[in-house]
C-alpha cells in the first residue's frame, strides 16, 4: 500500500529541510546578541546619548574646587571608566549577586553635584576632594548594606506607583535638555540665540523625518542619524568646537587617590548618605521603568543586585576620582524610543566609556556633538520616557477614584520642584535634597498614599509579593 505524502519531493541531492521551530531555542530579546551591524550603531547612540551626562559632574565640581584643565580631564577620564565599569557590571553581570542584568546605564548622576559642591565650599582648597571622596566612600557602602532592603519592598511599587515614577522621570528631566537646547552653558554670550535654538530644531525635525520615511533599522537608529547630522550641520556656522581634540592627552590611566586620601568629616558623610537614598529611588525607578519597556519586570532580586552593582562603583568611584553612581534615565529613553532591548549593546556601550576613560582623546571625538545638538535629540529622549510611564498608568486601574486622587498627588508633589525651585528653600537641608528632586518627591508620595488607600486596614487588597527569579 502506498504511503501519503509528507511533503513536497525532495531533489537529489537536497538537503533535507531543518525543523528550525524545535531545533532553535526562543531567545528573550534582552538577551539577544545582534549582529555586529545592528549592534555597533546602537551601542552608538546610548554613547552619544549619555556622555554629555557623564562628563558634566567631573567639570563641575573641578572647576568648582579650582582644578587646572589637566586635573579636570584626569576628573573626566576617571568619571569615564567608572561608569564603564558599571554599566558593564549591570549588564552582564554575575548572575544571582551584581548587576540586573537589563540594557542599564550606570554613571555619575546630576543629581549629588549640589551637595558635593556644598561640601567643597565648606573646605579649604585642597582639602575639599578629600573630604568629598571620603563622604562618596561612606555613602558607597551605605548603598551596599541599604540596598537589599529596597528590592523586598517591590510589593508597594505597582503599577499605579511606578507609573507615577516613570512619567515624572520624563517630565522632571525635560528642562535639561531646553537647557541644552539653548547652548548649555547660562554664561555664554550666545545662551538662548536664534542660531542655537536652531540647530536644536534642525536636528529634531531630521529625528522626526527618519521615524516618519525611515525602514527597519535605519528608524531603529533616527535618533543616531539626527545626532550626525546634526552636528555636520554645525561645523559651517562655527558651532561645533574641535579644541578638546588638540588639548586632550592621548592616553592618561586614573592613577588611585590622585586628589589625596579620602577625609571623613560626619557632615559631610551625613549629606550623601541622604543623597544615596535619592539616587537609590531614582536607579530602581530607572530598572522597574526598563522592565516594563523591556517586558521582563525587574523583580525584588533585580533591584537587590542593581542596587549592589551601584554601591560598588560608588565606593570605587573615589579610588580613580569617580563620584555616586546612579541609572541614567536618557539611556531609558534610548531604549524606549527604539526598542532595541539587548543589554550586551548596552554592554558594548560601557566597554567603549573604559576604552575613552582610557584615552581622552577618544573621548573629546565624542564630545563634537554640539549641545543643541543634544538638546533636540534629548526632548524626544526624555518626552519618551513619559510617555513609557503614561502608558503603565494606562494600565493601572484609573477608573477608581482613589487611585486617580493619588496619580494626581503624586504628580503634583513631583512637579512642584520644576515649577517652584525655591519652595523648599526653608525646609532643613536634608528635606530639600530629599524633595528638591521631584522624582524622589513624587516617588515618596506615590508610595505612602498607596499604603494609605490599598494597605492599610485591607489586607485583602494588599498586593502579593513578587516572585524571585
Amino acid at each position: 500500500m502506498a504511503q501519503p505524502a509528507t511533503g513536497p519531493a525532495k531533489a537529489p541531492g537536497s538537503t533535507p529541510p531543518v525543523h528550525t521551530e524545535d531545533a532553535v531555542t526562543s531567545v528573550h530579546p534582552v538577551d539577544e546578541k545582534l549582529h555586529p551591524s545592528r549592534l555597533v550603531p546602537a551601542a552608538l547612540q546610548h554613547i552619544a546619548a549619555m556622555y554629555a551626562g557623564v562628563v558634566t559632574p567631573p567639570l563641575i565640581i573641578g572647576q568648582a574646587c579650582g582644578l587646572d584643565i589637566a586635573a579636570r580631564t584626569r576628573l573626566i577620564a576617571a568619571s569615564l571608566l567608572i561608569a564603564g565599569v558599571a554599566t558593564v557590571l549591570q549588564t552582564i553581570g554575575v548572575k544571582g549577586l551584581v548587576g540586573n542584568r537589563l540594557p542599564f546605564v550606570n554613571a555619575a548622576s546630576s543629581a549629588g553635584i549640589a551637595p558635593i559642591l556644598a561640601i567643597a565650599e565648606t573646605n579649604d582648597k585642597g582639602h575639599q576632594l578629600p573630604a568629598i571622596y571620603g563622604a562618596v566612600l561612606v555613602a558607597g557602602a551605605f548603598c551596599l548594606a541599604v540596598g537589599p532592603f529596597f528590592g523586598r519592598l517591590l510589593r508597594f511599587f505597582p503599577p499605579l506607583v511606578t507609573g507615577v515614577v516613570i512619567t515624572l522621570i520624563g517630565v522632571t528631566l525635560m528642562p535639561v535638555p531646553v537647557g541644552w537646547a539653548q547652548g548649555g552653558d547660562k554664561t555664554a554670550a550666545d545662551f538662548g540665540s536664534m542660531k542655537n535654538l536652531a540647530l536644536a530644531a534642525f536636528t529634531l525635525a531630521v529625528i522626526l523625518l527618519i521615524q516618519r520615511f525611515g525602514k527597519g533599522f535605519v528608524k531603529q537608529v533616527a535618533l543616531l542619524f539626527g545626532l550626525l547630522i546634526g552636528t555636520l550641520a554645525a561645523v559651517p556656522f562655527g558651532l561645533a568646537d574641535f579644541s578638546g581634540i588638540r588639548s586632550a592627552p592621548i592616553a592618561a590611566l586614573p592613577t588611585p587617590f590622585a586628589f589625596g586620601t579620602p577625609v571623613f568629616q560626619p557632615a559631610a558623610i551625613l549629606s550623601l548618605c541622604i543623597v544615596m537614598l535619592v539616587l537609590m529611588t531614582e536607579s530602581s525607578a530607572g530598572m522597574l521603568a526598563l522592565g516594563e519597556i523591556c517586558d521582563r519586570r525587574a523583580d525584588a532580586r533585580t533591584i537587590t543586585r542593581g542596587l549592589r552593582t551601584d554601591g560598588i562603583a560608588t565606593l570605587l568611584g573615589p579610588v580613580f576620582g569617580g563620584f555616586p553612581t546612579s541609572a541614567f534615565a536618557q539611556n531609558v529613553g534610548v531604549v524606549s524610543l527604539t526598542r532595541v532591548r539587548s543589554r550586551y549593546v548596552v554592554a558594548v556601550a560601557g566597554g567603549t566609556l573604559l576604552v575613552l576613560g582610557a584615552f581622552p582623546v577618544l573621548g573629546a571625538v565624542v564630545s563634537l556633538v554640539p549641545m543643541p545638538v543634544l538638546g533636540g535629540a534629548g526632548i524626544v529622549l526624555f518626552g519618551s520616557i513619559a510617555v513609557s510611564g503614561i502608558r503603565t498608568l494606562s494600565e493601572a486601574g484609573l477608573d477608581d477614584s482613589s487611585n486617580i486622587i493619588l496619580v494626581a498627588v503624586a504628580l503634583g508633589a513631583g512637579i512642584i520642584p520644576l515649577a517652584a525651585p525655591t519652595f523648599y528653600a526653608a525646609f532643613p537641608a536634608w528635606a530639600q535634597t530629599v524633595l528638591g528632586s521631584g522624582i524622589s518627591a513624587g516617588a515618596i508620595v506615590a508610595v505612602l498614599l498607596n499604603l494609605f488607600f490599598h494597605h492599610l486596614g485591607t489586607r485583602s487588597r494588599t498586593a502579593p509579593a513578587l516572585k524571585s527569579s
